[in-house]
């Protein structure tokens, strides 16, 4: 079997090199202060079309800060024999990302148009039991957007709050993009299947399409190549953690072991294209996928692209009218999320991938 993706050039692609190659200086714009702060400390980009990667370039740091200064507001660098160079196979903690691979084994697994309470009959208490998959998957179930898991200790406790949450709104009724959403759906998964959602996202997607470098809690040899997020504190953080590298972000998550249907997954932007290169394959299925954004699309948007994003700093856009794709992984919790404002080098590099199709297709 020939290798699903290859490197190559922009011409061998279908992509025009000023346009495309322009993607790297603009993200290392982002590395500077603007006004005040960097919007990443490092990024990773990766663009292709086709079979061909025509762009995949590492800028700024993977581990830049010790730590956070809440009242200067600075980040405490580290020396400079101790920063980490971002690489092009650092590894980086995808947050809402994770969403997607759990969205695409729910699709193999559930039927979307039943009600969740088929697979999980606690889930229906509060008013919940008209609930259906599709409505989970689509953020249509009238859930808020999160509940503090990470303040329950066990996990009989943390499911026990899911299920006693009522909607916000009737379901169909309304869209709120919700964590919950994919929490339950991790739930209604493992009743379903029997399988912990790691075993199935590993036997299903990450498994077969050769993605070595993803996975969840990463193991400790992998730590010199993931990328570090935040200096973890109350009062913008839920937990007193202090820097966190090599294990997940996200609070809820790690509150959960790790695992979650929201969050949790680690990989490369190498790994991400060929999930990508996947889907556009198969012709998706999308369920979870956000469609025709520009906020962090660009110029991209407006003909079925279809893409997602994460609090960390990660975002993958796949274009099927053109059969492109575009995996911007940074750091920009690193060192504290109040730092990053807006999607502004997303949507800079997608518009960059959308006018080398278009040059290239004149």
């Amino acid at each position: 079997m020939a290798p699903p993706l290859s490197r190559g050039t922009c011409p061998e692609a279908g992509l025009d090199t000023a346009e495309l190659t322009a993607i790297v200086p603009g993200l290392a714009a982002s590395l500077r202060p603007a006004p005040v702060h960097p919007w990443c400390a490092g990024a990773v980009v990766l663009a292709g079309r086709g079979r061909t990667v025509a762009l995949h370039e590492a800028v700024g740091r993977a581990v830049r800060y010790s730590g956070y200064e809440e009242g200067a507001d600075r980040g405490v660098e580290l020396p400079q024999d101790r920063q980490v160079p971002m690489r092009p196979d650092t590894v980086f903690d995808l947050a809402s990302l994770t969403k997607l691979f759990t969205a695409t084994v729910a699709a193999a697994h559930l039927d979307q148009d039943r009600e969740v309470t088929d697979y999980v009959p606690e889930f229906g208490a509060a008013g919940k039991s008209a609930i259906t998959v599709r409505q989970l998957l689509d953020h249509t179930s009238g859930f808020r957007p999160e509940l503090p898991f990470y303040d329950r200790p066990t996990a009989e406790e943390r499911a026990r709050l899911l299920w006693d949450e009522a909607p916000l709104h009737p379901p169909g009724s309304a869209r709120i993009y919700s964590d919950l959403n994919l929490i339950a759906v991790q739930h209604a998964l493992e009743r379903a299947t029997g399988c912990p959602l790691d075993v199935l996202i590993s036997e299903e997607i990450t498994g077969p399409y050769g993605m070595l470098d993803t996975g969840f809690n990463p193991p400790p040899e992998a730590l010199p190549r993931i990328a570090a997020t935040e200096d973890q504190r109350r009062p913008w953080g839920r937990l007193d953690r202090g820097m966190v590298h090599g294990a997940v972000h996200d609070e809820n998550a790690y509150a959960m072991g790790g695992v979650s249907g929201h969050a949790g997954l680690f990989s490369t932007a190498w790994d991400l294209a060929l999930f990508c290169r996947a889907l556009l394959d198969r012709g998706g299925p999308w369920p979870g996928f956000e469609t025709d954004q520009p906020w962090f699309m660009g110029e991209l948007a407006g003909r079925g692209a279809v893409g997602h994003t994460g609090f960390t700093g990660t975002s993958l856009v796949m274009d099927p009218a053109s059969d492109s794709f575009l995996v911007l992984l940074a750091n920009s919790v690193h060192p504290s999320r109040t730092w990053r404002d807006g999607s502004a080098p997303r949507a800079a590099a997608a518009t960059r991938l959308a006018r080398a199709i278009a040059k290239a297709d004149s």
